[in-house]
């Protein structure tokens, strides 16, 4: 009798310890993949980034984005120069864009167990010196170590200072571009 107990003790502690998966507070981005994408008449224009850097704390749901807004590549040459000029981007002036935000429905994330969560990110994006709140959904993936963050959402240039004289490139961009994101994430 004295030895099942003991054999059902340790069955049931070993059952807790397979079932325990630590969770890492920080996540830091070892992949990233950032795009936009303009539609208008004239032209498609999309621009892929893959020097994103982001974290998440999945205690406290703070996430980080930071993009190096002259790491973005264009098809054409002069794509990219019209984007990183003062007229449009001035990224000499303003190389980066951040989002400093949190994901607000944390409780919905199981950062502990594998599968496909719905996230709700509210926070801050500035683009070229000017900041605006912001409150996108996307999609957190939990598999093993590994977590992925995918979103698409559309931002209205002009609410960040972002805005044409007449003739190009103004014929050529789309006053609402797509922006799509990716990142995965590992333990710090």
């Amino acid at each position: 009798m004295k030895k099942s107990i003991i054999i059902l003790a340790f069955s049931i502690a070993l059952t807790i310890i397979a079932g325990f998966k630590p969770v890492a507070q920080k996540l830091v981005s070892t992949k990233s993949h950032i795009k936009f994408f303009s539609h208008t008449p004239a032209e498609d224009i999309e621009a892929n980034n893959y020097k994103m850097v982001s974290t998440i704390d999945t205690q406290t749901g703070n996430i980080v984005f930071s993009v190096p807004m002259q790491s973005f590549e264009f098809e054409k040459s002069l794509m990219q120069k019209h984007f990183n000029n003062a007229d449009f981007l001035d990224t000499k002036v303003h190389p980066k864009a951040k989002l400093t935000g949190k994901i607000t429905n944390l409780k919905d994330i199981k950062f502990d167990k594998d599968g496909v969560y719905t996230a709700i990110i509210g926070g801050e994006l500035t683009i070229k010196g000017v900041t605006k709140a912001i409150k996108e959904k996307g999609t957190i993936t939990v598999k093993g170590s590994i977590v992925e963050v995918n979103s698409k959402f559309n931002l209205k240039l002009a609410d960040f200072g972002i805005t044409f004289a007449k003739g190009k490139p103004s014929t050529n961009i789309a006053e609402t571009v797509e922006v799509t994101v990716y990142s995965a994430y590992q333990p710090e």
